[in-house]
């Protein structure tokens, strides 16, 4: 009745992933036995082949751990072309199509009692939202800075996600991918969203019980408005902010609580350690739906 998910972000192929911690994560996800693995976007840095190849070659790997859902993040988007084309969007994700197929907001099924804990029931429906459109009107905001960075929720992205939510099967936790931080960052103070609140609200009115973001750089756990539980993932290039470890999380649902564990790399040992673990209770109400 536990589901268990590897939340993995921000890996940024290119110039500033660090190859042996992935190769080292590579060798680790087996033994962890995930039910599902999320790759939660900024597969690459600026969107180029070489990179996705490599990042394609790393959800192989996981691939046969266990099944692998993959979004785009804002670094997969090749953002510069919308002066050239400033209606066309196909364009904009045409090469992490090439590599990732056509869906750039796929669902995934997890049945209860899969690779983790085992037992029956339980389960999880895991649906994504495209939060990454490089430089589009929902996202802009008055910091230059901000361009092609910040994401944005678009209305009917959610509409779909709550579609989703309502046709599952009442006994499965309602899981949501975006890549951008839905929650303000703790060191960086900043929110991955532009026009965060309106998202938020929809997020919440989907029925979303978990979200699974990252692009801050910095791993947490926390809950959006004492309703959904929200696990950040940090990152697994060189840029983790503020010098910190790089780290990914070990989500693990079960009927009664949401558990996210965070795992950093100790680099005296060469290899991920878990640290600590946030435990968040669900509601009564969909506890009892998975019982």
């Amino acid at each position: 009745m536990t589901v268990q998910i590897a939340h993995i972000g921000d890996i940024h192929f290119g110039g500033l992933a660090d190859i042996p911690v992935i190769e080292a994560l590579e060798r680790m996800l087996p033994d962890l036995r995930p039910d599902a693995i999320v790759i939660g976007g900024d597969l690459s840095q600026r969107a180029r082949h070489g990179e996705f190849q490599r990042g394609r070659a790393f959800a192989n790997v996981a691939r046969e751990t266990a099944p692998v859902l993959v979004i785009p993040g804002n670094h997969d988007v090749q953002w510069w072309w919308r002066p050239f084309i400033p209606f066309g969007k196909d364009v904009l994700y045409r090469k992490y199509r090439s590599y990732f197929g056509a869906d750039l907001t796929p669902t995934l099924t997890l049945p209860g009692g899969g690779n983790g804990s085992g037992g029956g029931g339980g389960g999880a429906v895991i649906a994504t939202a495209l939060t990454a459109h490089g430089v589009a009107w929902g996202s802009l905001t008055p910091r230059v800075r901000d361009m092609a960075v910040k994401g944005h929720l678009p209305k009917r992205e959610m509409e779909r996600v709550r579609s989703v939510f309502a046709q599952a099967d009442a006994g499965l936790a309602r899981v949501l991918v975006v890549h951008h931080n839905v929650l303000r960052g703790e060191m960086s103070q900043r929110m991955g969203l532009a026009r965060w609140r309106r998202a938020q609200r929809r997020i919440i009115e989907a029925g979303t019980e978990v979200v699974l973001c990252g692009h801050d750089h910095q791993e947490s756990a926390d809950v959006l408005e004492g309703k959904v539980i929200v696990s950040t993932a940090g990152t697994l290039c060189t840029r983790a902010r503020g010098g910190r470890a790089v780290s990914f999380n070990f989500v693990t649902i079960d009927p009664n609580a949401v558990q996210v564990t965070f795992f950093r790399w100790e680099a005296a040992k060469q290899r991920f350690q878990p640290s600590d673990t946030a435990a968040f209770a669900r509601s009564r109400t969909l506890s009892e739906a998975l019982t």
